[in-house]
């Protein structure tokens, strides 16, 4: 059946082109959440003369993560919010700038402070890039860009976003705090091309699932798992008919090192697995089964209400990164079985 662990050492051993990391210095921001966490753990996996920073703000969340790669003088934890200026002496040749307050609870609750990391990082990080030598930026947007409607291409599931796409989204509301400014930030990554001759490329996941969130996490996938974990039955705070691409977490990373590597500069990538098209009602099912529970429903307060994504459905074409030459092989239900062993959770 495999597990997380496996999944990552396979990651490692994808086929690209590593020798480009030879000598080099990465840095990762939001090195403690999901993505970012991930993309470190594959990176320590690979065997290769280059280091490793994984920039976040919270150093004891990110000791506590990264603790088996303590005494691995390639691993060097960075303390930094990407909303200030980036104070350094090191030359970090590649960036993936993966940071952002991405739980629909910050959108509710402290959506200024979303605006101002997604925008000011990516100023801050290319301003540093720029001066210090920086090879590429890889920034890790959202499908979320797309909005409402505006998708072209058939599938069987409906329409399915492309690259080219741009929907509705309603600016005027605190929720726009997200999709607004990574719109925005997409936007100046492209402005940092055109005029500076930044080398950039953007990653847009879908809804992405793993191991490792946090306790204060509220996407619906974490609310689940921990659901199962305390032994207790999924609530759901909705009827569950908003259809979403989902993507498991080593997938993303997979392809943010396709993108990274062999990304064409300015160009944004989708990246979901769509044989993992499915409805929210359908993920809270399979979560329970994996735990042995049931999936009950239970009104949302204003304030849960007030962050949730109001896209009733978001499904990608993954055509143009495939042609890149990444590929999804194995089941949702696999993946979420290695999610579950990694939280140590068994059938009730």
């Amino acid at each position: 059946m495999g597990n997380y662990n496996e999944d990552i050492r396979m990651a490692a051993s994808e086929a690209l082109p590593w020798e480009r990391l030879e000598g080099k210095n990465i840095l990762i921001t939001g090195a403690t959440g999901l993505i970012g966490g991930c993309l470190v753990e594959v990176l320590m996996e690979r065997a290769g003369n280059f280091n490793v920073y994984a920039a976040g703000r919270n150093e004891e969340r990110a000791m506590s993560r990264f603790k088996a790669y303590e005494a691995d003088g390639r691993f060097h934890f960075f303390h930094y919010d990407v909303s200030q200026p980036l104070q350094s002496d090191v030359v970090f040749h590649f960036v993936v700038h993966a940071a952002s307050g991405a739980a629909p609870a910050a959108f509710a609750s402290q959506p200024v402070e979303v605006v101002k990391a997604n925008i000011l990082g990516v100023a801050n990080l290319m301003d540093y890039g720029l001066e210090h030598g920086m090879e590429r930026m890889l920034y890790v947007s959202t499908g979320e860009v797309y909005g409402e409607g505006g998708a072209t291409l058939d599938t069987a599931d409906g329409k399915a976003f492309v690259e080219t796409d741009s929907g509705y989204v309603n600016c005027a509301t605190p929720r726009a705090c997200y999709p607004s400014s990574k719109r925005a930030a997409e936007t100046l990554c492209i402005s940092y091309m055109a005029e500076y001759g930044a080398d950039v490329v953007i990653a847009r996941p879908c809804h992405v699932y793993g191991p490792n969130f946090t306790e204060s996490d509220n996407r619906v996938y974490a609310q689940f798992f921990r659901n199962i974990q305390r032994g207790e039955d999924i609530v759901m705070k909705s009827d569950g008919s908003q259809f979403r691409s989902w993507c498991y977490v080593v997938d993303c990373v997979r392809a943010l090192l396709y993108i990274l590597f062999k990304g064409q500069t300015g160009e944004a990538y989708n990246v979901a697995d769509e044989s993992s098209n499915i409805s929210i009602r359908q993920l809270a099912e399979k979560i329970a089964q994996v735990g042995g529970r049931q999936v009950v429903i239970k009104k949302p307060d204003n304030q849960e209400s007030s962050g949730y994504n109001v896209v009733t459905k978001s499904i990608f074409s993954t055509l143009k990164i495939r042609g890149l030459g990444w590929t999804v092989s194995g089941t949702m239900d696999e993946k979420l079985s290695h999610l579950a062993s990694r939280l140590y959770i068994t059938k009730q």
